[in-house]
């Protein structure tokens, strides 16, 4: 047994918790999260969910899950280790437990090794010139739409097309496809909430099916017509280590392509809003960075804090362990509560102020060999939207706040008004 974190231990009921997973899904839970976050965290660092398993709070237990060697992430072989395995037979949960995020060493190492560090200095410095024509582009369209009605939606407009015209062109996309990929991105991702509903998992099954032959059909053109961008080189690699099994080199690039794609886009999309959300409804904000645009970064990783894109993330135990003073058996699943470990007063002072020189700690982009593959890509879009968008539209303010998807893990900012 190996014993992590604070002996603090907890006595909550299971069933405590209900009313504050229903209204996290709420339409007052979604516009502030803050107060269920509060009351999750006071119940303690390790709170009993009402399944079974755990939710961890507190900053530092959650940040030994997500670094620590023991959790590994729910894959294949532990769902066929539950009584009900009905649960994750699902055609969009087995999706995507073949990518990345749900794989665990040696499998993950091999695969991440693979990639090599896909967003270094060198890549960015690439895409930085076309990311900014992207954003001015985009900051035109959204000008003209002010122009011509006096307020505009921030999220169509800017902050779902960003992220989607930076990977569509680093992958060598056609244009086009842009609006079909990011549909199923919004549909397929019900299959990754914690509770998703029978509704939810149909509509999963049949955005899921979408995505296959979207991808598939993107390996094979590339495959028939190679180029010198990154999906032609991935298919020289994995057709080199599989020489005699096309279909395997098939799979392998189908689910890096379908998982890093989808992966950069409602999560970017999420953290834009929200910078443009906490920074314009405060003039004094916008007008210091204004002034001060070296503080630009620090205001990002401020609203990644305040807000992560993600609200929670699952491991489960590799061995009996005690997290936090609690005991808890192998194979036994934790969920770790992103926000409320980024609102953690024990690591962030005065934690429910938005404050752009915080220079605080989050683990919005997790931890250990699942740290977020494009967080420095993330950070660049932000980085370089903030940037002209300020110096823009110094007087942009929300007419209203943003709306949200009412969901439980993935936070999707729908709507977000606009003027001047």
């Amino acid at each position: 047994m190996t014993a992590v974190g604070v002996m603090s231990g907890t006595t909550t009921d299971r069933r405590a918790v209900i009313p504050l997973l229903r209204r996290l899904r709420s339409d007052a839970g979604q516009a502030d999260p803050v107060p269920v976050w509060d009351e999750m965290r006071a119940l303690g660092d390790v709170v009993p969910a009402p399944w079974g398993g755990y939710f961890v709070t507190g900053f530092e237990a959650c940040s030994q899950v997500l670094r620590g060697r023991n959790w590994l992430v729910p894959d294949f072989d532990w769902q066929e280790r539950q009584a009900d395995t009905a649960r994750w037979q699902e055609p969009a949960t087995r999706e995507m437990t073949r990518t990345l995020s749900r794989l665990n060493p040696p499998v993950h190492t091999f695969q991440r090794r693979a990639l090599g560090n896909l967003f270094d200095r060198g890549t960015l410095d690439t895409l930085r010139p076309r990311i900014t024509a992207h954003v001015t582009r985009l900051l035109d369209r959204l000008a003209s739409q002010l122009r011509t009605d006096g307020t505009a939606d921030f999220v169509p407009l800017v902050a779902d097309q960003l992220p989607i015209h930076t990977v569509g062109h680093w992958l060598a996309v056609p244009a086009e496809h842009y609006p079909h990929i990011l549909d199923f991105t919004h549909r397929q991702v019900h299959a990754q909430e914690l509770l998703p509903t029978k509704s939810e998992l149909a509509i999963s099954a049949q955005a899921t099916a979408e995505m296959r032959d979207f991808f598939t059909r993107l390996v094979a053109d590339r495959r028939a017509h190679p180029g010198n961008d990154v999906l032609s080189g991935w298919i020289r690699h994995w057709d080199a280590y599989y020489p005699d099994d096309r279909a395997a080199a098939d799979q392998m690039l189908y689910d890096l392509t379908m998982f890093i794609t989808i992966a950069s886009l409602e999560t970017t999309a999420t953290l834009l809003a929200n910078a443009v959300w906490f920074l314009t409804r405060d003039p004094a904000r916008a007008d210091w960075l204004r002034r001060h645009p070296e503080d630009i970064d620090d205001a990002i990783d401020e609203t990644l804090r305040y807000d992560p894109p993600i609200h929670l993330n699952s491991r489960y135990a590799a061995e009996d362990t005690v997290l936090a003073g609690v005991p808890i058996a192998k194979d036994t699943t934790v969920h770790v509560l992103y926000g409320a470990a980024n609102h953690d007063p024990r690591r962030n002072e005065n934690p429910h102020v938005f404050d752009i020189r915080r220079k605080g700690g989050h683990l919005t982009f997790g931890g250990g060999a699942h740290y977020c593959l494009g967080s420095a890509l993330a950070r660049l879009e932000a980085r370089l939207l903030l940037t002209q968008l300020l110096e823009r539209f110094p007087t942009l303010r929300p007419t209203t706040a943003p709306t949200y998807a009412p969901r439980m893990v993935f936070r999707r900012v729908t709507s977000l008004k606009v003027t001047t």
